[in-house]
């Protein structure tokens, strides 16, 4: 359902692929598409004047077009390049940021993302000297090395907890 505050490009995708066996019939899918409006997108679809929409293409189009201050605007690079880990914030909380960040940009800057991330890490972290010490040449192999060190992590925090005696 489009709840009116998501990206319509990404819900108009969606609805596509759901209806990929039918998707040869434009009549149907116009037909269909209200089905998958909610409460504010129905609104609108209800104030369009009859016999306004031509096609499922000029459906999209207006839908989007209505709906195109919720569109998702891609990152810019330095966004990915402002990241680093801050002061008492674990490793999971770090690269959990900065994959994210990473996954909204619509260009692939691989060897950027491997090189920002290490150089986010603070100096004396134990996976930047091993990203230093070996080198690595793909994301695939950075997520590797960060599970490696994220578990080291939590079994230290879980250690931590074993030294305190219950009452």
């Amino acid at each position: 359902m489009y709840n009116g505050k998501t990206d319509p490009v990404e819900h108009v995708s969606h609805f596509n692929q759901r209806m990929a066996v039918n998707s040869r019939d434009k009549a149907w899918m116009c037909k269909v598409f209200p089905s998958s409006l909610g409460p504010i997108a129905m609104k609108w679809f209800d104030s369009l004047k009859a016999d306004s929409i031509n096609s499922f293409k000029e459906l999209t189009q207006a839908f989007g077009s209505r709906f195109i201050t919720c569109s998702r605007v891609p990152r810019p690079l330095s966004s990915l390049l402002s990241l680093s880990m801050r002061e008492r914030k674990t490793l999971k909380t770090y690269s959990d940021r900065d994959w994210e960040m990473y996954n909204e940009m619509d260009s692939n800057f691989e060897d950027v993302a491997i090189s920002t991330f290490k150089s986010g890490l603070p100096t004396e972290h134990g996976l930047r000297k091993s990203l230093t010490g070996k080198p690595i040449t793909n994301l695939c192999q950075l997520m590797d090395r960060i599970d490696k060190y994220k578990r080291v992590e939590e079994d230290q925090q879980m250690g931590k907890g074993k030294d305190k005696v219950i009452p």
